[in-house]
């Protein structure tokens, strides 16, 4: 007895049947320039790899090679003049450790231009990838090599980041890569409807085997993503097995689906092709999914040979290859030397050969191998124009598609002008009055509902099966209900990210919030999301950091909701009432590229979200907890208003005298515990103090460093006593004294995780209650 699958929407193609009989996509010439290609294309990877020893991986970048020339010089309609036009179709390598086939592919498009048409090349060099820039391959910036120099070679990461032309997103990082250029499709179908670019995505098999994986592939088909193309690069070698899948009636070492398997069990089209080396076939298939019309995103399974011809198959040639100038590296490029007459340098020297591994030699080797393969490109006219053709012929596309936004799409624009506009001061339909009761997350809802009003839906949100529960679900009101589906109900601006996947949801978010055109919000408890989306939201920053070094740009945030945060979620035990997200996120990216918010007040939400788009980070955190709170009248108190919340760190109450010190709190529980039952405690006991709130060190961060000193002088830190729901360390920075921090409050201070029940009760267990913090005060100011 065997399962079968049930109805799907998807389609099965086998190319290599419908071929049969009919008439093959290249004649003989074609067929032969794409041959002679690729035969150029392998062998610069081997020297690539060879004259940059131990870097690279050329197995996967040889076997993915043919398929990448077919989308580049035959399926996709793009301006190779233009490498950022927003309505061109996208190619992204998801699988990174391809980087050195990505880099070789690029450098050898632009020669086909140069030699064949030069003024259609972009004119910065910053927009090309020039064969020079092959001297910059795994090179870091401070690189001072005579010819990295004297080229000025781009220094090319271990994986793409946007530094490279035509590189929208930093890919490579366990299965993140396909989440966001899944994402990249969500922006590209949301902003242009039925007539968006496609985003072709070339990944292995290998990269299908990280959960996050499963969880895209599963919110793509259920969206029916209709123009996202996933490449799979099948060739059975990872790192450590030759057999990644069940093939046939042999098991997997790692996984028992095939690549078909999976993407058809999500919805997809599939189109397998047996013979994925053979250029007829990998271009039959690629036509053949620009063809379907069911609405449902295509996956593509090449079956491959790892390391095709280069003389180490399989995952020897993973990540791994030949012997600097050895034997065998000469006789992998015996093919190119007998079709060219070309001669390449050779090092008989061993010891010389060696040597030159750190030094300028293998430099000058590589570039003279790059002058050769210059040359056979320049020596090969039918090819070079044939290949132009096919690159100009894209582009004629693309004019003749004359593609516009659709009806009603959202503008990004004008939520940044409205956060210029009224950041600064909280919209009338927003303010609090005193005494109401409302909630954190709620209020984080409402201030999303209010930008994607004015946006016309620029804001999508998802949450891990938790939309109501931490109230993201507010931001999507006033658009229609439901989730998104790319042919049911396209203006709907919820997303379902395949269910309780925190993973999935910030790399799509990523992607999507990278195509220009939206941003992202997703949301879960603090306690998950903060570490499950870390990954993501690191490759993000590094992709926006890459970006703006060469366009200058500012960054396109993400928004990821650390919801039900902190101790208050009690009822739930310490599994998911968690202090330690904050210290997994704050102060542990570089300056600018991260901003997390801890509002105590719901009153300063508005004002802490506003002053954080302002700043366009990469990625924006805020901590919002789940129970009601009163909100408070401030002015009545003699509190600070919420506004003052926009420098990240400010003065909550001054001394009503001579002050007997300074407190720094930062959490809503332990501010709302401080202001409501240890405050007037202290005033009956006659205690006067300084009273800073933490609302973001990172907006405190980016002041200039005189408002810092004078909203936060650095001495206070010798004198003052911290108060936090999170973690001891997000204190050092204020608490500097060996006393101060010993006695600072937090949730493990009494060396345990905390136990379950209602807030109150588990703060009264850690001595954050107004009773604990009084009795704590007192202690340390008076003691």
């Amino acid at each position: 007895m065997t399962l079968k699958f049930g109805p799907r929407r998807g389609t099965y193609i086998d190319i290599s049947r419908e071929l049969r009989g009919r008439e093959k996509p290249l004649s003989t010439d074609e067929l032969r320039d794409f041959e002679r290609f690729d035969l150029i294309y392998r062998s610069l990877c081997t020297l690539l790899f060879n004259y940059v020893p131990v870097s690279g991986h050329p197995g996967g970048s040889i076997s993915s090679g043919r398929i990448v020339s077919g989308i580049l010089f035959d399926a996709m309609d793009y301006d190779v003049s233009d490498p950022d036009r927003q309505d061109a179709d996208l190619i992204s390598y998801s699988a990174g450790h391809k980087a050195l086939g990505l880099y070789v592919m690029w450098a050898m498009r632009n020669e086909i231009v140069r030699v064949a048409a030069p003024d259609l090349l972009p004119d910065s060099e910053a927009l090309q990838l020039r064969l020079e820039d092959l001297l910059g391959f795994r090179r870091n910036p401070v690189t001072r090599t005579p010819l990295f120099l004297k080229y000025r070679a781009k220094p090319l990461d271990g994986h793409p980041t946007p530094a490279t032309p035509f590189v929208r997103l930093s890919t490579g990082a366990s299965g993140v890569g396909v989440a966001s250029s899944m994402g990249l499709a969500f922006g590209a179908l949301d902003y242009y409807g039925n007539d968006a670019p496609s985003v072709h995505i070339v990944e292995g098999e290998g990269g299908l085997t990280p959960g996050r994986v499963s969880e895209t592939l599963a919110a793509a088909g259920t969206a029916s993503l209709k123009n996202a193309v996933l490449h799979i690069d099948w060739n059975q070698a990872s790192i450590d097995s030759n057999r990644v899948c069940r093939e046939g009636e042999t098991p997997g070492d790692y996984v028992q689906w095939t690549p078909m398997e999976l993407a058809y069990m999500h919805d997809w089209n599939v189109i397998y092709v047996s013979h994925g080396i053979d250029f007829q076939h990998i271009l039959a298939a690629q036509r053949r999914a620009a063809k379907i019309e069911n609405g449902q995103p295509t996956a593509i399974v090449y079956r491959t040979t790892k390391g095709w011809k280069y003389g180490i198959e399989g995952r020897g040639s993973h990540g791994a290859g030949h012997a600097l100038c050895s034997a065998d590296f000469y006789t992998a490029l015996k093919p190119l030397i007998r079709n060219t007459k070309i001669r390449l340098p050779r090092c008989e020297d061993e010891q010389r050969c060696s040597a030159g591994k750190e030094s300028d030699v293998l430099e000058g080797c590589l570039w003279e191998a790059l002058i050769s393969i210059r040359g056979i490109i320049e020596n090969n006219p039918e090819m070079v124009n044939a290949l132009f053709q096919r690159l100009s012929l894209a582009r004629g596309r693309l004019n003749s598609k004359n593609r516009r936004p659709r009806t009603n799409a959202p503008r990004i624009d004008a939520l940044y002008a409205t956060v210029e506009r009224e950041g600064s001061s909280i919209p009338e339909a927003l303010q609090l009055t005193p005494d109401t009761v409302t909630t954190l997350r709620g209020e984080l809802g409402r201030v999303l509902e209010y930008y994607n009003k004015v946006s016309n839906g620029a804001i999508l949100v998802a949450a891990a099966d938790l939309l109501g529960s931490t109230s993201v679900s507010t931001g999507a009101k006033g658009f229609p209900g439901g989730y998104f589906n790319g042919v049911t109900n396209p203006e709907a601006r919820t997303l379902s990210l395949g269910g309780i996947c925190e993973d999935a949801m910030a790399g799509i978010f990523s992607g999507l919030t990278t195509y220009g055109r939206h941003i992202g919000v997703g949301s879960s408890y603090g306690a998950f999301i903060a570490p499950l989306s870390h990954i993501a939201a690191r490759l993000h920053a590094i992709g926006n950091q890459a970006r703006q070094a060469i366009t200058g740009e500012p960054y396109k945030p993400i928004i990821v909701v650390c919801a039900h945060a902190g101790v208050k979620t009690g009822e739930d035990g310490p599994t998911h009432a968690d202090p330690q997200p904050l210290q997994l996120l704050q102060e542990n990216f570089p300056r600018g590229t991260m901003i997390t918010v801890t509002p105590w007040d719901p009153q300063e939400m508005w004002t802490l979200v506003s002053a954080a788009l302002a700043r366009r980070p990469a990625v924006i955190v805020p901590f919002v907890t789940r129970p009601n709170e009163v909100i408070i009248d401030r002015q009545a108190l003699s509190l600070a208003p919420a506004t003052a919340a926009a420098t990240g760190v400010y003065l909550l109450k001054a001394a009503e005298g001579k002050s007997d010190g300074t407190l720094v709190l930062q959490g809503s529980e332990v501010a709302y515990a401080f202001v409501e039952q240890a405050l007037p405690l202290l005033k009956e006991k006659g205690i006067d103090l300084n009273i800073y709130y933490v609302a973001s060190v990172e907006l405190f961060d980016l002041l200039p460093e005189t408002e810092k000193e004078n909203i936060f002088p650095a001495k206070l830190g010798e004198e003052a006593l911290g108060i936090t729901g999170f973690t001891l360390p997000t204190m050092y920075r204020w608490i500097r004294s060996e006393r101060g921090r010993k006695m600072t409050l937090h949730p493990f201070r009494k060396g345990h995780f905390l136990g379950s029940g209602q807030a109150h009760m588990v703060l009264a267990e850690a001595g954050l209650d107004g009773e604990g913090q009084f009795k704590a005060i007192v202690e340390y100011f008076k003691g």
